[in-house]
């Protein structure tokens, strides 16, 4: 396992991360299409993971409506994880209960879900706090205030970003550091072969500010893990009932068939293929994997023993292309005057 700096922080994480939406899902809506592990099996992941050499580990408080985050604390004090020895990431965003201000990022909301998340956690501090998403009634100079202060109570170490666009991350950003306050030092974005959405703007605009990127769902929702070909699908695949996120399917397909005969001269699967691409990409730091079982989890962490060549990556590039989109193929034209 290899360890990135998270943007300039100093903070390493291993190069890939633990995602826990797999966590509880028992009686919990859609949660229940997505995992429904409990404590024995979480634990049986948490330690392998632990012991291939992860210490990132990414929840959420919506996950489960707090249940993995419960399940992930219980599992670090049953097996005696070291708390210096793993950096614990959760979100705030999401709606918790029928109270009118239990959502958003309002500094009523983000101040009461962080003490939520650590009692469910059983921690002191969170190591990585995302805001979830957009809240559009409570204005940017507001969270980033919140956010800022939240850190200073030392209940949160570090601030980060899920599913913003970029100009809201840039003046996000900008009035943090002409304030003094606080910066974001990472974003969490889907990412995968064939949703490469986030290269229009977002990969420049991290780099710009040297954020992280930690990618999330980079099997595109399990569909690039092999179990789903234009002959079939698995049976108890997660997309049957639960088809997200949004994908060009037959995009997809192609891509799946390219990625099976890149896997078959590697020796290894379609999903670890899938994995390595994106480890391949420019400003990713460290990608968020899932599991249901300890065999997945295992097929997943191979995937860092991948070395894609040139040719490997211009074979999946010529079947998930992405468009350009104005103004950015207006500037790469205007542009060829400095080449």
């Amino acid at each position: 396992m290899k360890y990135n700096y998270v943007g300039e922080t100093g903070l390493l994480v291993s190069e890939l991360c633990l995602g826990t939406m797999t966590f509880g899902g028992q009686n919990a809506g859609m949660w229940d299409n997505i995992g429904k592990l409990q404590q024995q099996e979480v634990n049986e992941l948490i330690d392998a993971a632990i012991k291939a050499g992860i210490n990132f580990i990414d929840t959420a408080n919506a996950y489960s409506f707090g249940q993995s985050e419960q399940l992930l604390g219980q599992s670090l004090i049953d097996l005696k994880i070291p708390r210096d020895q793993v950096v614990i990431a959760t979100k705030v965003l999401a709606r918790m209960d029928d109270k009118p201000n239990s959502t958003g990022l309002s500094r009523y909301h983000v101040f009461n879900s962080v003490e939520a998340s650590l009692k469910r956690l059983q921690l002191d501090y969170i190591d990585i706090l995302y805001v979830h998403g957009v809240d559009p009634k409570t204005s940017i100079e507001q969270i980033v205030q919140t956010l800022n202060d939240v850190v200073n109570t030392g209940k949160v170490r570090y601030i980060a970003i899920c599913n913003w666009p970029a100009w809201m991350v840039s003046e996000a950003q900008t009035i943090a550091k002409l304030k003094g306050f606080h910066q974001f030092i990472g974003l969490q974005y889907y990412y995968s072969a064939v949703s490469r959405d986030i290269e229009h703007e977002l990969v420049s605009m991290a780099a710009h500010h040297k954020l992280a990127i930690f990618p999330w769902s980079p099997l595109a929702g399990g569909f690039l893990s092999g179990k789903y070909t234009r002959e079939q699908a698995a049976e108890g695949s997660r997309r049957i009932n639960f088809d997200f996120p949004p994908i060009n399917k037959e995009k997809a397909y192609d891509l799946v068939e390219v990625m099976a005969e890149i896997a078959a001269a590697h020796q290894a699967t379609v999903a670890q293929i899938a994995l390595a691409w994106v480890r391949h990409q420019s400003g990713i730091t460290s990608t968020i994997i899932g599991a249901k079982t300890i065999a997945q989890l295992n097929d997943n962490l191979a995937s860092i023993k991948i070395e894609l060549s040139s040719e490997d990556l211009k074979k999946i590039d010529a079947v998930s292309p992405l468009p350009m989109q104005y103004p950015g193929w207006m500037v790469t034209r205007q542009s060829a005057y400095r080449n």
